[in-house]
């Protein structure tokens, strides 16, 4: 064992040499694998506390524990609570476009790294991603959710369930649509494959971007009506101000 784990160690500083750590925000040299650099690490809002209890939108002065924003009190949302790791901006948009159209899946375990301090404490979870229809799965290769889910999932106790909920039709991009048009566009299109796989259990749901929630909302409907007894949703990034909803 000592000698194989020297070979890997001299093959790991190879590869290291060659192939060096980059910055995934904007590709300079980094001492380790999926760390930022000083500059992008700067330019990333992380949030947490204090947010609205619900939708996790972030709250200036902190009105105390289990509050709710004024949206949440006037619609509350489908799932149980959302919570981000990051406020939605250039370094944050960056990662989640290499991910989902570059073809970089190794962000997928960056972006969890930062998303696991927001894991859910207790009993262990459904990992469910966002689906992706078929058709666009075969473009892409892949779900940029599915890899986010793995990533969060590993090491942990909850499972991940990459095949529970499907899409069940084709949607255009929401790039560009208003809250209300993304409703409607998503609407009905999701559904839970095995409703016995979900019945009784809490689910956390996996999702790279938030920004209305209109996707969100209609992926926990699904799952709700299958039976979950609570749905949370975490996400890579969310969307703070208005104006970066048409992204």
């Amino acid at each position: 064992m000592g000698l194989i784990g020297g070979l890997r160690g001299i093959v790991g500083a190879g590869l290291r040499f060659a192939l060096p750590p980059r910055c995934p925000g904007c590709g300079v040299i980094t001492p380790e694998m999926h760390q930022f650099c000083l500059d992008c690490w700067s330019a990333l809002d992380f949030l947490g506390d204090p947010q609205c209890v619900r939708c996790g939108a972030p709250f200036e002065v902190d009105p105390g524990p289990g509050a709710s924003c004024g949206a949440c009190h006037a619609d509350p949302p489908a799932f149980d609570s959302m919570r981000a790791a990051v406020a939605y901006g250039p370094i944050a948009r960056a990662l989640a476009l290499k991910l989902k159209y570059v073809r970089r899946p190794g962000i997928a375990h960056t972006m969890a790294a930062q998303m696991r301090r927001h894991l859910p404490d207790g009993e262990s979870r459904l990992v469910v991603p966002v689906p992706l229809h078929r058709w666009r799965i075969w473009r892409r290769g892949y779900n940029q959710s599915t890899l986010m889910a793995r990533a969060v999932a590993r090491g942990t106790s909850h499972v991940l369930a990459f095949e529970t909920l499907v899409r069940t039709r084709a949607t255009p991009s929401l790039r560009g649509l208003g809250p209300d048009q993304r409703a409607k566009t998503v609407r009905g299109a999701f559904a839970v494959r095995d409703r016995s796989a979900v019945k009784g259990r809490a689910v956390l749901l996996v999702d790279d971007v938030y920004t209305t929630g209109a996707t969100a909302h209609a992926c926990a409907r699904a799952l709700k009506r299958a039976g979950a007894t609570r749905v949370d949703l975490i996400c890579w990034a969310r969307v703070v101000r208005d104006e970066d909803v048409a992204r």
